[in-house]
């Protein structure tokens, strides 16, 4: 759904849809869209920049960072959000400043924008960096690649510095006078 400032200029536009899984592009591969991506939100035009607000709810699955388990994150999220039409620069190559005011809005360029890019952002937003299955996630075992939640590892014990056998001596040693 394109988001065209002349249109939204004249009137205020409702927005309820539903985006199936796959349909919106989040630019990786880290998860993937398992429900339907329902949103709920008004587009308009004030004071010369785009504001969309509303509400977006869709189901994530993502993998534990320790075990990688899938793990299904619900997503609900609230947004109220500015864009400004992208000013064209004297000097493309030139690096644009940026305002304190600036850092509170998006930009676009032409003539509008996509909501399912904008959707895309606030999905994004909404996740957390590393993902962990529950508290107690054990992970993988480093050398077999076992997942310890399920299975206790094979792995030969390893084998202990040779610079910290006196220590370990002296530790049997301790341990024997207790």
């Amino acid at each position: 759904m394109f988001l065209d400032v002349k249109e939204l200029a004249v009137r205020k536009l409702r927005i309820r849809k539903s985006y199936a899984p796959g349909s919106v592009d989040y630019h990786t591969g880290e998860f993937k869209q398992l429900g339907p991506l329902d949103v709920e939100a008004t587009a308009e035009v004030l004071d010369g920049q785009i504001r969309v607000s509303g509400m977006l709810d869709t189901k994530i699955e993502m993998v534990c960072a320790r075990c990688i388990e899938p793990v299904v994150e619900e997503v609900h999220r609230e947004f109220d959000l500015f864009y400004r039409p992208l000013a064209n620069s004297a000097r493309p190559n030139e690096e644009a400043r940026l305002k304190l005011d600036d850092t509170e809005v998006g930009f676009f360029r032409g003539e509008g924008m996509f909501l399912a890019d904008v959707l895309s952002e606030q999905v994004l937003l909404s996740l957390p960096m590393k993902v962990i299955c529950r508290s107690d996630c054990r992970g993988l075992c480093p050398s077999c690649g076992a997942n310890l939640n399920h299975e206790e590892c094979r792995c030969e014990t390893h084998a202990t510095d040779p610079r910290l056998a006196p220590l370990a001596r002296l530790k049997q040693d301790w341990l024997k006078k207790q």
